[in-house]
């Protein structure tokens, strides 16, 4: 149990980087404030820095003064970075030179929304365990294959940090608060948020299957998993009717009964989908991206691409490219 005497202030220092996502970061920094608040003591305090001391906008256009630039830190202090849109553009050689600078000395450094990218990026995280939003992880699995990345809404990993963009930050940081001073602390400051159910590091980002598309069917919803686990290798419909134990034309009734759509024209949705996160997100080339996508063919991948999206891979690419 703590004293009055033992209590220390742990110092938090947000970076935040240009087009950082606001509610990650004020999800964040609220809990902190609640702490104090309801201890009446100066549990933590913290400081806000950008590249150059310039005021950071967020994604959603607010512009947030800050304290500083990238000065150096205290071995203690807990360093968050804050992501949000283009986050390639944001992580600046600047800024993974004083990443890479303050690791050395051992100060703890975690990754908001899409941060892990900029930790990663920076080298923080190779054989480590991280999170990122669910909509990022194609990329980032593509870009950082010696990274074991989690869909869990935050991961801690020795002195690495990460969560996954919207309210998992206030999990990160009640799961910190409960660490530093009891979960009755961490309780207390949920109630004064009216956050009812607290997330824990091995609950997953996104909805189940099931409940993310109303199908409550216990063989579809194992057919609609597998299909999301095989993309690079997609398997047939007949196969994944077999191994769930049904015929292939129970499994097409099933489809077009909670779908509306056919097995095969589901399964292409999702192999684009992932080819358009891949296209967006990261460099590969349109022919590694088809590869990725289970297509042998790039011709037919782009006939396919075209027909879903109205646009070719390559002016899609392009398109990303001169908006950047």
């Amino acid at each position: 149990m703590q004293t009055d005497q033992d209590v220390s202030t742990r110092n938090f220092v947000f970076l935040l980087l240009q087009n950082f996502s606001m509610m990650p970061f004020t999800a964040a920094l609220e809990p902190l404030r609640l702490a104090n608040r309801e201890t009446g003591k100066d549990l933590y305090r913290w400081t806000l820095v950008s590249e150059g001391g310039q005021p950071a906008t967020a994604s959603n256009g607010v512009v947030v003064q800050v304290d500083s630039g990238l000065e150096e830190l205290g071995r203690d202090d807990t360093l968050l970075v804050c992501g949000g849109v283009d986050v390639k553009a944001a992580t600046t050689r600047t800024v993974l030179n004083w990443l890479r600078r303050e690791a050395r000395k051992g100060v703890v450094i975690g990754g908001l929304c899409t941060a892990a990218y900029t930790l990663a990026k920076a080298g923080l995280l190779d054989g480590r365990r991280c999170t990122i939003h669910w909509e990022n992880h194609d990329g980032f699995e593509e870009d950082f294959p010696d990274v074991e990345l989690s869909r869990a809404v935050y991961v801690i990993d020795g002195k690495r940090l990460s969560s996954a963009g919207g309210m998992s930050s206030l999990d990160l940081m009640l799961g910190v608060i409960a660490s530093d001073h009891g979960q009755d602390l961490a309780n207390v400051v949920a109630d004064q948020l009216i956050y009812t159910s607290i997330r824990t590091d091995r609950d997953e980002q996104r909805l189940s299957i099931p409940t993310r598309i109303g199908v409550r069917h216990p063989k579809l919803a194992s057919v609609l998993r597998m299909m999301e686990d095989n993309i690079e290798e997609p398997v047939s419909p007949a196969q994944l009717a077999r191994d769930v134990g049904m015929s292939t034309r129970q499994l097409e009734r099933l489809f077009r009964r909670y779908l509306d759509r056919s097995p095969k024209r589901y399964y292409m949705e999702l192999r684009l989908q992932k080819a358009r996160n891949l296209l967006l997100q990261t460099d590969m080339s349109v022919i590694n991206v088809a590869l990725a996508c289970g297509f042998t063919s790039p011709s037919h991948f782009s006939k396919c691409y075209r027909a879903h999206y109205d646009i070719t891979p390559y002016r899609e690419r392009g398109a990303r490219a001169s908006n950047g």
